[in-house]
């Protein structure tokens, strides 16, 4: 169909999030591989990037919008707190783990995101880095 950038970006930090579930799958827990892998939400941040793609959004949303500096809150204390390093496979907001699936019709399977996984080291054509045994 029609491009269409929100949704676009929707579907990639969708991709996004699937993929951290799928590395952490085959990473396996934190203490065994000694990496954890999450992915982060910043909310609705005032950003140059969000005023040229949604700019009636941003005019209309400014009043609740987070600082940027609000925004990359959670980055932040991933890498620097002891939960980013004993959790992973997870999707934070404001500190704390969110559901990675929210509506019914966006939920991925385990088998789902093993398509995605092989499909993006096809297209990056590298050789898979953690191959499902």
């Amino acid at each position: 169909g029609d491009f269409d950038g929100t949704r676009a970006y929707a579907r990639a930090k969708r991709a996004q999030v699937a993929l951290v579930r799928e590395w952490a799958r085959r990473l396996g827990p934190p203490s065994r591989a000694g990496l954890a892998v999450n992915a982060m939400h910043p909310g609705w941040a005032a950003t140059p990037g969000l005023a040229a793609s949604l700019p009636q959004f941003a005019r209309v949303m400014r009043p609740i919008l987070r600082s940027p500096a609000a925004g990359i809150d959670t980055l932040l204390w991933l890498a620097t707190n002891e939960t980013g390093a004993r959790t992973t496979g997870k999707l934070y907001l404001d500190r704390r783990p969110r559901p990675s699936d929210r509506a019914p019709m966006t939920r991925l399977s385990t088998d789902d995101r093993r398509r995605l996984w092989d499909d993006v080291v096809e297209s990056a054509r590298i050789e898979d880095p953690l191959p499902d045994w």
